[in-house]
């Protein structure tokens, strides 16, 4: 099928992966994600690899510098504007904390602070900044040693969609952020919202009415430890929705007309808790929805960060629920994907079956328990669901524009990304690779993907 689909290649470093360091389709611009490298020696030199031993925060601005540099580069090269069209960003930060006791135990405090990062990318990305997520990872989860940050984007074509964007100051009675960035940005038939945690941005710092041990968890979002009624990850991803609800209806659009959700947890176990939420706020046509486990959050005591991407309450596009024959169900209350306009939004990508467990066909056979490359199986099976997928909504496997992959351990990494270079032959989609640790939220399972795909005309 024609396809306007292409990738862009600047003067940035060239990657070492199978990847494209962006992706330029139906007005959109999806950047891959950039680490402080040359792809040569590892650390770039001007990013600290020079032998210099630069304190904590120095070292974050260096490779700031370094990284959002390159994305400007990549901007240029698709013909957008760095400061003015990027519309989405999403930032990943390394930490030893927290341990995977600590997420086992609801701690997801990764003790950092980022503000040498934000002190750089607001030198590069002005007013009104784009919708904003931050997540703590584990210190091994980047794939070039001595990297701390990682950095992707969504960008609009000024010549497809015109601008300016549009953000949304926060509605009254919403907590107001602390980082710089809008809590929505409107551009043409979208609005893309920022990640939302369940916190009030003030916490018990200095609050004599807060009682026992300080958080940042907004009170209405706490539940009575004193008591054993309640759950702390439904109250969060309660009151979360309910800051999402609020920011979408400033925005001029509402929840309904929502098409993707990513939800950020700190442990898997907290899966079935956010569902059983999510099933009252989206009873019907529920939008798609990608779960990551294993975020270090910026807000301590928090479980839970959501953030989404919708229709604007004057777009004309409509939107389409996509179930594919013969593909397992979504996990939990969310569909296969949903296509609005030009784009396919695809739900968690995992290699799990109708029962929601891992595939046979991924697996070793217990008897031979040396044969066979489970990671690369379980690469092979998710894109053949993929292609099933982008069948039915009438596109194919090689229109996908963008993949973010997180891996339980970066030793299954190379088995992963070869089955994954092999079903693309020509420009291979933008991406992020990330190591989060495990297990995932499907037990015995190596990598999960989420993924945007592109439907031309």
């Amino acid at each position: 099928m024609p396809s306007d689909r292409k990738a862009i290649w600047g003067d940035e470093p060239k990657p070492l992966m199978p990847y494209s360091p962006a992706i330029k389709a139906g007005g959109w611009v999806f950047f891959a994600g950039q680490l402080a490298s040359d792809f040569k020696d590892g650390l770039a030199p001007e990013a600290g690899g020079d032998g210099r031993n630069p304190n904590v925060d120095n070292q974050l601005e260096l490779q700031s510098r370094f990284v959002m540099q390159n994305l400007k580069k990549t901007a240029d090269a698709a013909g957008i504007d760095l400061g003015a069209d990027i519309v989405r960003i999403y930032q990943w930060f390394t930490s030893p904390f927290p341990t995977m006791d600590e997420f086992a135990e609801g701690n997801t405090w990764p003790r950092i602070s980022i503000t040498p990062y934000l002190n750089t990318r607001n030198e590069f990305i002005f007013e009104p900044r784009p919708a904003s997520t931050g997540m703590g990872i584990r210190a091994t989860g980047l794939l070039v040693k001595d990297t701390i940050l990682e950095v992707d984007m969504i960008g609009v074509d000024p010549a497809v969609v015109p601008g300016p964007s549009k953000g949304t100051a926060v509605p009254e009675g919403t907590p107001s952020p602390l980082a710089g960035y809008s809590p929505a940005i409107e551009r043409g038939d979208w609005v893309f919202l920022a990640g939302e945690i369940p916190v009030d941005w003030v916490g018990d710092w200095g609050r004599p009415e807060y009682y026992g041990t300080p958080s940042g968890v907004a009170l209405k979002a706490r539940t009575n430890p004193n008591f054993w009624y309640d759950s702390d990850v439904e109250s969060q991803t309660d009151f979360v929705l309910e800051k999402q609800a609020a920011i979408a209806e400033a925005a001029g659009t509402s929840l309904d007309r929502a098409v993707k959700a990513t939800v950020y947890l700190g442990h898997p176990s907290e899966f079935e808790a956010m569902d059983k939420v999510w099933r009252r706020w989206f009873p019907q046509n529920p939008p798609a929805r990608v779960v990551i486990p294993y975020m270090g959050l910026g807000g301590r005591g928090s479980r839970i960060e959501i953030s989404f991407k919708l229709l604007s309450g004057t777009s004309d596009l409509s939107i389409e629920t996509i179930e594919a024959p013969g593909v397992p169900p979504g996990l939990g209350h969310e569909p296969q994907a949903v296509k609005a306009g030009k784009f396919l939004f695809f739900s968690t990508v995992a290699p799990f079956d109708h029962r929601g467990s891992l595939e046979d066909s991924t697996k070793r056979h217990p008897n031979f328990p040396f044969y066979g490359q489970p990671p690369k199986l379980e690469m092979r099976y998710m894109l053949e669901k993929a292609a099933k997928i982008c069948e039915a909504a009438g596109t194919s496997l090689d229109q996908i524009c963008r993949r973010q992959a997180f891996h339980d351990d970066f030793t299954h990494f190379a088995q992963s990304i070869e089955e994954w270079a092999a079903h693309f032959d020509g420009d291979k989609p933008a991406s992020t690779t990330l190591e989060i640790g495990g297990p995932l939220l499907v037990p015995g399972s190596h990598v999960l993907l989420d993924l945007i795909g592109y439907c031309p005309d």
